[in-house]
């Protein structure tokens, strides 16, 4: 974790209050995303985020029998995230995430041909924002012959155990990656006008092995897409039930960043105060100048006449 690394995030805060002044919400209905299962997500407006900027709702800002947002919330306050390209479409968030200072982090742990796949503006709203899920991001961005996702969280609000901080588990970037979400053969065909789940599914990779990491990420199957004990409110008893799963909670400041490896396993809890907790998420891979490839069955894919932007270091 790296302390005040960003002193531009109210700039960065303040330009996304600018975006969504501009942005119309019935362009979002059905974009409600969750970690694990989103049966009821618009397929293409999901799959069509890869290489723009889209809004995505927060679960309980919707009624959930018609999909419609709730007419008593804010505009501001209904939306759960923005992704996934702001880190090049957007010049305030590109300035950050191609800055000096994120390139010489990278530098220093040893990549040499960074590319930026994804970026995500997380709001986490007061009261009603949702709990993000035990999960590895690598799930999400798999490369081969190994895995090469580096998360960049970047706290634009004080991120506290009440407002939905982080929860990382030791030692779990050790483990190999349990789950790949991968487009399906109905992902290819344009006549294809079925729900999310016959174009994206989860793929089991069932590779844990014998020693005492791969007992440790059968344990993890366990609680893959939940969070241990339950409960996705903060409570002693649920502080209690993760850090017997091995979880330790990241607190941190605005401006400071926390940085992990994509095979990490990492959720956060609902948040329950008044005040939105934001942040910017930027995800980075290695690129074929270091002998990998992104997986062709991943879920994001460009269209064919971009490619991932590099972080030339």
């Amino acid at each position: 974790f790296v302390q005040n690394v960003n002193t531009q995030v109210a700039g960065m805060k303040g330009r996304m209050a600018h975006l969504i002044e501009q942005w119309d919400p019935a362009e979002a209905k059905g974009s409600v995303f969750h970690t694990y299962g989103n049966e009821k997500l618009n397929q293409d407006y999901f799959l069509d985020s890869a290489a723009t900027v889209k809004f995505f709702l927060e679960k309980d800002a919707v009624h959930t029998d018609t999909g419609l947002v709730k007419e008593d919330i804010p505009k501001a306050e209904i939306i759960n995230k923005v992704g996934h390209a702001l880190h090049f479409l957007d010049p305030v968030f590109t300035e950050y995430s191609q800055s000096q200072k994120v390139k010489n982090l990278v530098k220093s742990l040893g990549y040499k041909d960074p590319v930026l796949p994804q970026s995500m503006y997380i709001f986490k709203q007061g009261t009603i924002g949702g709990e993000v899920t035990s999960h590895q991001d690598s799930t999400y961005l798999f490369t081969t012959p190994h895995q090469t996702c580096l998360g960049l969280w970047l706290a634009i609000d004080d991120a506290t155990l009440q407002n939905g901080c982080l929860w990382a588990r030791k030692g779990s970037h050790h483990e190999p990656i349990r789950s790949q979400l991968v487009r399906t053969d109905a992902a290819a065909d344009p006549n294809n006008d079925s729900n999310l789940r016959a174009k994206l599914a989860p793929q089991d990779i069932l590779v844990d092995g014998d020693d005492d990491v791969g007992e440790m990420s059968r344990r993890a199957r366990n609680w893959m897409g939940k969070v241990p004990g339950g409960s996705v409110k903060y409570s002693e008893e649920t502080e209690a039930a993760l850090r017997a799963a091995g979880f330790v909670p990241l607190p941190v400041k605005a401006g400071d960043l926390v940085c992990f490896p994509g095979t990490t396993d990492h959720l956060s809890l609902a948040n329950e105060t008044p005040k939105a907790r934001h942040t910017f998420q930027l995800h980075l891979v290695e690129g074929p100048g270091a002998g990998v490839q992104w997986s062709e069955s991943n879920w994001m894919q460009y269209p064919e006449a971009l490619t991932f932007p590099s972080l030339a270091l």
